[in-house]
Parts: C-alpha cells; sequence; structure tokens
C-alpha cells in the first residue's frame, strides 16, 4: 500500500474512511492513561543512553506527529501532548495483541494513538516509549501539512484553529500565557480583598465607555437589548451598596472597527476600589503588571515580537519602579509646545486641535 503522504490530499478523507470502516472498533470507549508525556520527559529525561525503567508500566496517549518505518519488525513514532513530545519506538518482538503490521498500518500522521509499555532511552539518546501495545484511539481524517513547510496561512490558521494549535507550538503556548495571567490577575486581586462578580452581559442602555452597541432582542419580553461595552455601571453600583472592592474579568462587545489588534469581542478586567485616588491605582498597577510579568516569563525584561513570530524582535523591561509622567508636560515635551492650563477654555482647546492637525492625528470631535 502507498504511504499516506504519496496519496492525492482530495482522496485521503474517502480512502482513509473506507479503511477504518473494515476496522471492528475505531473509537474505543476510554483508555485509562496514568501518565503524561510531559511527566515522562520531566522523570526520565536524565536516564543514560541505552537504559530502561523496568517494572513500571505507562499508559500515555498523544498525536502522532511523525511516523517512520525500519524493514517490517521496527516502527517509529512522534508522539505530541500536553506540548512535549515523546518517541515511540514499536518492535514486532515485544507487541501483544493483533498482527504487528496490521496494527501499525491502521496509523497515520494525525491520529491520536494510545501506548502502554516501558520508558527508557534509545541507543541514541533518545527518550522513548517501548510499547507492548499500541492503539489508534482518533484517526485524522484529514491529510496534515508537512512538518518541513508547517502551516503559514493566516486565514486558514484563524478559520481552523484546531489545525494551527496542531501545527504550531507557539499558538499552544498563547493559550496557556493567557490562561496563567487571567488566573494571576484573579489571585492578585482576590489577596488584596476584591470580590470578583458578574453583572449583566445585556441592557436597556448601553453604558459605561463611548461605543457603538451591538443590539439584540429578546423574545419572551419582546424587548431590544444591548449587549455591554463595559462593565462599570454595574461594578460601580455595587461599591455604592457597600461592596468597597469588587472587579470582573469578562467579555465585552463593541460595534466598531476591526483589526489584528482590535476585535469586537474583548475580555477585559475592571476593578473598583473605595477611599482610593489615582496614586494608589498607579502603585498597584505597577505593582499588579510587573509580579505578573515576572510570574508568567521568569524575568522582568522579556522578548517581544511584535510583527509575529518571524519578526523582529525588541525587548520589553517591566522593571519597577516606572516612571510617574505628567501627561500634559510629557505632551508638551514630546512635542515642543507650550499648552494653556485652563483646559475649560475656548485658547486650549484651540491649542490641543492646532496640534493635533499638526501632528495628523485625526479622529471625531470628542
Amino acid at each position: 500500500a502507498a504511504e499516506a503522504d504519496e496519496v492525492d490530499p482530495t482522496a485521503y478523507r474517502e480512502n482513509r474512511a473506507n479503511a477504518l470502516r473494515r476496522l471492528p472498533e475505531v473509537y474505543p470507549h476510554a483508555w485509562p492513561v496514568n501518565a503524561t508525556v510531559a511527566e515522562l520527559v520531566e522523570r526520565f529525561g536524565g536516564l543514560s543512553d541505552g537504559a530502561r525503567e523496568e517494572g513500571a508500566e505507562f499508559v500515555v496517549a498523544g498525536r502522532v506527529k511523525s511516523k517512520r518505518a525500519s524493514g517490517n519488525k521496527l516502527r517509529f513514532y512522534d508522539i505530541q501532548a500536553g506540548g512535549s513530545q515523546i518517541q515511540v519506538m514499536c518492535s514486532a518482538k515485544s507487541h501483544e495483541g493483533g498482527d504487528f503490521a496490521e496494527v501499525h498500518d491502521q496509523i497515520q500522521r494525525g491520529d491520536v494513538i494510545g501506548v502502554r509499555g516501558e520508558v527508557g532511552k534509545s541507543k541514541r539518546g533518545e527518550l522513548s516509549i517501548f510499547p507492548r501495545s499500541v492503539r489508534l484511539l482518533a484517526p485524522c481524517l484529514h491529510m496534515l501539512p508537512s512538518d518541513y513547510s508547517g502551516l503559514k496561512d493566516q486565514e486558514t490558521r484563524y478559520r481552523k484553529r484546531y489545525l494551527d494549535l496542531m501545527m504550531n507550538d507557539h499558538v499552544r503556548r498563547t493559550f496557556v500565557t493567557r490562561s496563567e495571567i487571567i488566573s494571576f490577575i484573579r489571585n492578585y486581586l482576590a489577596e488584596r480583598g476584591f470580590l470578583e462578580v458578574e453583572t449583566p452581559m445585556m441592557s436597556a442602555i448601553p453604558g459605561g465607555a463611548t461605543a457603538k452597541p451591538f443590539v439584540t432582542h429578546h423574545n419572551e419580553l419582546n424587548l431590544r437589548l444591548n449587549m455591554r461595552v463595559a462593565p462599570e455601571l454595574y461594578l460601580k453600583m455595587l461599591v455604592v451598596g457597600g461592596l468597597e472592592r469588587v472587579f470582573e474579568i469578562g467579555r465585552n462587545f463593541r460595534n466598531e472597527g476591526i483589526d489584528l489588534t482590535h476585535n469586537p469581542e474583548f475580555t477585559s478586567c475592571e476593578f473598583y476600589m473605595a477611599y482610593a485616588d489615582y496614586e494608589s491605582l498607579m502603585e498597584m498597577t505597577e505593582d499588579m503588571l510587573s509580579s505578573l510579568v515576572l510570574k508568567v516569563k521568569g524575568s522582568y525584561a522579556f522578548e517581544y515580537h511584535p510583527d509575529g513570530p518571524d519578526g523582529e524582535a525588541i525587548t520589553l523591561d517591566f522593571t519597577p519602579p516606572w516612571p510617574r509622567l505628567s501627561m500634559v508636560e510629557e505632551i508638551e515635551r514630546r512635542a515642543g509646545v507650550t499648552l494653556p492650563r485652563d483646559f475649560d477654555g475656548e485658547p486650549a482647546r484651540q491649542a490641543l486641535e492646532d496640534l493635533a492637525a499638526r501632528e495628523r492625528l485625526g479622529g471625531p470631535p470628542p
């Protein structure tokens, strides 16, 4: 039979589906894993070449990233799970259950397989699982992009996020980092006496920000409602009611522009604290963000790629203390102008309008 990667991609799904119909069971009910790939890599990465962890049987599962053969008696897989990868070195000599060739002919790149066996290092020093049994758990019915070319097309990546996660490790790290950031902020505020709340996502009047809302309809009440643009007003009501420190992490919806850094629906964190002023919030913001960066990145300074992982890197440094800048004085310094301080007067308004025009900072009137 021809290797799967040599088959016409348009015929791959049909050929694979026909082959799977001949199997007695394609989707097992369960596979009792007792370890993760990441745990095996951490525990046994230090084994010497050729050594094995005798007497311990591990049951793991993962997605096949590559498949290789050496004669009729050896099969090699690289399986990936949870952001870690390990080799599976299958030998016909130690195989149990079913014909060795038939079992492994069923498995292709992209499939999720279960492996049961010992852990050790190959003679070449590759951390491996030496299985007694291998089982197909979930076949992949579409041909994956090759590991060499990868998945680069931006539209495909965004429309098929599951495929993006399979092929690009840095995408998974982004998901994990986002979760770590939200967990840190939630714990940081909770440790300082803030109460997490949930406020309405729909209301008759949008408020809390100057933004155009998405409009929906409540069928039972026959009522026009707006998706919230910010949780601000409800949070302030809770402060008025006696909840002196509150916060919410949730979605907002603004029916406005969209680009690679602006999404009409987005997650925000708003917190309110009674008896504090802007100086308190400056100190708290500095401590929260610098501590967050240190926790997630392991350092206050790190490299950032604004144009994607292949673009040029810049260094962001969150080391405290941060400089405290007067907004008006900083504008004057950078623009080389002196602004009137009576901001309610016409001269100040005109001076700001002229400066905005000079710097080509277009936009609607406030």
